[in-house]
């Protein structure tokens, strides 16, 4: 299939894997690009020395296009980015922060620059400062999110309708019909998170993968706006957030219960009790752990089948 994205990346397929914090290994990355999707390796839980070792295994595991998501609110980010200037990276996607502090510096080394909005302001910000493509993020997708609570059914038309370049869709898409559907609304390609969490590659743990695999419809809440807005699964460390909630407490208050590496503990260490389980709402429909390639592999031909049929009625 040739698309603006697939020409942009030099991918078969318009299929991103979204590189989320503890399950973005290179492992699950060199798998989806092994199998012509693009794969990122997720910086967000790397310290810039763990990073370097994924960028030099991904390479060695795949001769294939893949790239590091960097959500540029964290520590070490200058570090960060000379390591994956120097090791010849390629594609770097970039989000919570302003696209302009860096896309021109990585641009100058020759690598594509994708920037995550939930907004079409931020979506207009992130064109003018240069990026390659954007990534439109609905609220239904897990981890931290917009605060506007824009869903990808209406933020993608909208987005579409105001940039220039190309454009992929995210937020509740795991199946070859939410990928049907976002392309309608005018995305150029797609980008899947929750559905990869529940892959063998993942580096996710076991006990968090089963718990996705459980979920069901309204089992995930976005909570967490007063820090940054962050959708999970409920469960034990949830009901203590419902419950200080109650008592209207303040921003420290709250940091306070979040402590430190609450998403380690639960989505890399399996505390499903205590830990914070990052996931999106499109949970209800994962229901199995797969290869990577597999998954890969029935999105889109699940994209073809739908597409055919609705053109033959």
């Amino acid at each position: 299939m040739n698309s603006t994205i697939t020409n942009l990346f030099n991918i078969k397929y318009p299929i991103v894997q979204a590189g989320m914090i503890w399950a973005s290994g290179w492992k699950l990355a060199s798998a989806v690009s092994n199998a012509g999707g693009l794969g990122l390796i997720g910086a967000g839980s790397m310290y810039p020395q763990v990073l370097k070792e994924h960028l030099i295994k991904c390479k060695a595991a795949t001769n294939k296009p893949f790239g590091v998501n960097v959500p540029m609110l964290y520590p070490n980010l200058e570090e960060i980015m000379q390591i994956i200037i120097d090791q010849g990276v390629n594609i770097v996607f970039t989000s919570a922060g302003n696209p302009a502090t860096w896309t021109a510096r990585l641009k100058a080394h020759g690598i594509t620059v994708v920037h995550v909005v939930s907004s079409v302001k931020f979506a207009l910000k992130a064109e003018a400062a240069g990026v390659d493509a954007i990534v439109a993020e609905g609220f239904e997708a897990g981890g931290h999110n917009g605060r506007d609570e824009t869903t990808t059914f209406t933020l993608i038309p909208m987005v579409k309708e105001q940039i220039k370049i190309p454009l992929i869709a995210a937020g509740g898409i795991a199946t070859g019909r939410g990928m049907l559907a976002a392309m309608a609304l005018g995305a150029d390609g797609v980008q899947i998170g929750s559905r990869f969490v529940a892959s063998n590659e993942a580096s996710s743990h076991p006990k968090f993968k089963q718990k996705v695999v459980e979920a069901k419809d309204g089992d995930t809440i976005l909570t967490l706006k007063e820090l940054a807005p962050v959708r999970l699964l409920k469960n034990s460390f949830y009901d203590q957030i419902a419950a200080l909630y109650q008592q209207h407490p303040t921003p420290e208050e709250l940091k306070a219960l979040l402590g430190r590496a609450r998403a380690k503990k639960g989505m890399f260490e399996g505390d499903l009790d205590e830990g914070e389980l990052e996931i999106g709402q499109v949970a209800g429909l994962i229901h199995s752990i797969k290869p990577a390639a597999e998954i890969l592999n029935e999105i889109y031909h699940e994209y073809l089948e739908v597409k055919k049929s609705l053109c033959e009625e």
